[in-house]
């Protein structure tokens, strides 16, 4: 059994098909072929049912696919461990966040992070928490930042959280007009009365909004649903109405205020995950640092946000 083997195998699995399987491995696909039946006989077992047009996993194909998924990744771990030894001057960190991440924490910490080791690829996947759980499971991130509210990780997989930050949800709407309340907060049954943007509803703080209206028998004036985070913000700059967002995506943000919101107050956890069985590259480990440096130090700029790091 060898990593070409597996790799071929993996990718077979992931596109249920031997000729696109080649392709996307710029190898012939007599040669992906043999290699599998070589693994095969190697494993004692067939991994593949084959059908004209359909391929689809034994239940030994089943078992074996994480499993090789974990090897992959470690081994591409160590490639990456042993290419980043001389002073972190090459390498590749490849870091998820959330939307509402991206614009403010992920944003200073890749600035930062790209000044001190400009030799490295960074490459940022922007998703929602659940979908960058998948993502870590196989291997695809190497680190995640993600809210804890997101449920537990796919079924034998091992995730390592450290929880950064708490930060509150707060109400924005633009600076050019006048403050919507004189007071620093205003409850829920204030911000029903008030215009109110809301995000699409795959975002998990739009289902806690949702969730806080409805157990306070509130019904909220939308004027617009559905946007993305970045549309919000801009259509809350031109004065069409009011939003509910974490407090870090003010930072850097002079055409918007915000007032905090109570009765309740709502409140998220961001933390940093990565795989607990994969050793992480020296770079990944370096991005780390970098991450919990910036999330302690955007939590001392805004008492609606604190830190968690000890």
């Amino acid at each position: 059994m060898n990593l070409e083997q597996l790799r071929g195998f993996v990718e077979i699995a992931r596109l249920g098909h031997f000729t696109r399987a080649s392709e996307h491995l710029h190898l012939a696909q007599p040669s992906l072929s043999r290699q599998i039946s070589t693994l095969e006989r190697e494993l004692g077992t067939e991994l593949f049912h084959r059908a004209r047009g359909h391929i689809t996993l034994t239940a030994s194909g089943d078992a074996l696919l994480p499993r090789a998924q974990r090897m992959l990744a470690e081994a591409e771990a160590i490639r990456e461990e042993m290419g980043e030894l001389a002073g972190l001057r090459r390498g590749r960190v490849r870091l998820g966040a959330p939307p509402t991440l991206c614009i403010s924490l992920v944003a200073e910490a890749i600035s930062t992070f790209h000044s001190a080791h400009p030799g490295v690829d960074l490459h940022l996947t922007e998703s929602g928490s659940r979908a960058l759980v998948e993502q870590l499971a196989i291997g695809a991130v190497d680190i995640a930042l993600i809210t804890e509210s997101d449920g537990p990780p796919p079924s034998g997989f091992s995730l390592t959280r450290t929880p950064l930050l708490t930060e509150e949800l707060v109400v924005v709407s633009a600076a050019s007009q006048p403050p919507i309340a004189v007071t620093p907060s205003i409850g829920l049954e204030y911000l029903s009365t008030l215009p109110l943007i809301a995000l699409d509803e795959t975002y998990e703080l739009r289902a806690a909004t949702d969730a806080a209206f409805r157990s306070a028998g509130l019904t909220p004036s939308h004027v617009l649903e559905g946007a993305e985070m970045d549309a919000v913000l801009r259509f809350v700059e031109r004065g069409f109405g009011v939003a509910v967002v974490p407090a870090m995506v003010l930072l850097d943000q002079p055409a918007l205020r915000s007032v905090r919101l109570t009765h309740p107050m709502m409140t998220r956890v961001v933390s940093l995950a990565h795989r607990s069985d994969v050793t992480p590259a020296v770079a990944v480990a370096a991005m780390r640092e970098v991450i919990l440096s910036t999330a302690a130090e955007v939590a001392r700029r805004d008492p609606a946000i604190t830190s968690l790091i000890d």
